[in-house]
């Protein structure tokens, strides 16, 4: 049997890679004879850059930069291919990085992300791929154009900060400063979201309560949004704002977009890029998962599109989770099987501790199953 096994991350517990190779070896105890491909997937968060990493002769490049607390913080990015800089932003301006006490977009910036840009421009690079999933910023990505040269000033001419309570203070902003060679710069933003910048399905009201936003700050911050983004769209004369996915990472998405930056679905990027539907056209089952599935993964998600394209070349594709919630049957319509790796009841703490353990069992009980057809 040739099998294709290409989950996404179990958040928290294992990542994408690690989570492929407990599949693999699951298999190979129960049919010791079956072809194992592992194509490890992101949907351009956690894992995206290990995920590139595992597939293509790229290089990590350890770095020092501004963490989202605007602490300095030790993290790496990759080149591949010579002039390519993956970028991952949940390791960077990330929501895991910052303890749960301290979350509050108030305090947190994406600076560190045009830091790490500019070092990759200065090691040779002109080609971005960038990963918006996971971060713990609302800044509409301030911090990050500050870094890379952009000026800003609130009504008094008074330069203003990097971080998310700076935003408010927008009234005028320059672009004269931008590093020049962002200009002959191709960037690939992996995104997994289509909000707009602002409004009810913008990104302060569909994720700014995860990031610490209290219900009675997120008119004030989605206005802060919308002020520092009509400053940017009248320096720079073109329509931002509702574009689908401006609102991905706290607005990010928007100043990546002011960048002249390139949004497409994290998952098709990520899977183009390791060659995952020639590995799916010629096998006989696919195998992929997460940490929790429900509607939403039929919708940018890795296992969603995975299985988008095992059903293109008519190949069976089994979902194997950490959690099912929602309506099962419409997760069903895509996936030939649907199952979850807990076995029993437990805490959320002990199935993220016994991560591999339950993969591991559930994997075994897929493949012996399909072995009897």
């Amino acid at each position: 049997m040739n099998i294709v096994v290409a989950p996404d991350s179990f958040k928290g517990s294992l990542t994408s890679k690690q989570a492929s190779g407990i599949m693999e070896q699951a298999i190979m105890l129960v049919d010791e004879k079956a072809q194992v491909t592992l194509k490890p997937m992101a949907d351009g968060g956690e894992g995206t850059l290990e995920s590139l990493l595992a597939a293509t002769e790229g290089e990590h490049v350890p770095i020092t930069c501004i963490g989202p607390l605007g602490n300095t913080v030790d993290t790496s990015y990759a080149i591949v291919n010579g002039d390519t800089a993956i970028i991952e932003c949940a390791s960077i301006a990330g929501l895991v990085q910052v303890p749960e006490n301290k979350r509050h977009p108030d305090v947190t910036t994406t600076y560190g992300i045009g830091e790490v840009m500019l070092d990759a421009m200065d090691n040779g690079c002109n080609s971005f791929v960038i990963g918006l999933g996971g971060s713990a910023t609302n800044d509409g990505g301030l911090g990050m154009l500050k870094a890379l040269g952009m000026k800003a000033w609130d009504q008094h001419g008074k330069e203003i900060g990097p971080f998310g309570r700076d935003v408010q203070h927008v009234t005028d902003v320059s672009f004269a400063g931008i590093d020049p060679r962002l200009a002959g710069a191709t960037i690939k933003v992996a995104c997994d979201v289509d909000n707009p910048l602002c409004g009810e399905k913008g990104a302060t009201y569909v994720y700014g309560p995860q990031k610490g936003l209290a219900v009675g700050e997120i008119e004030l911050y989605d206005a802060a949004l919308n002020q520092f983004g009509d400053a940017v769209e009248s320096v720079l004369n073109k329509p931002l704002k509702n574009i689908a996915g401006a609102g991905a990472a706290g607005g990010l998405g928007f100043a990546l977009l002011a960048l002249d930056g390139d949004l497409v679905s994290g998952a098709e990027l990520l899977a183009d890029t390791i060659d995952a539907e020639e590995a799916i056209r010629h096998a006989d089952l696919v195998l992929t998962g997460e940490g929790q599935s429900d509607e939403q993964t039929l919708y940018g998600k890795a296992p969603g599109y995975i299985a988008s394209l095992a059903e293109k070349h008519q190949v069976p594709a089994i979902l194997i989770s950490g959690s099912l919630d929602d309506d099962l049957d419409v997760l069903r319509e895509r996936f030939a099987g649907c199952f979850s790796i807990v076995n029993k009841p437990m805490s959320l703490k002990e199935c993220m501790e016994k991560a591999d353990a339950l993969l591991c069992e559930q994997t075994k009980q897929v493949i012996q199953l399909a072995s009897q057809f």
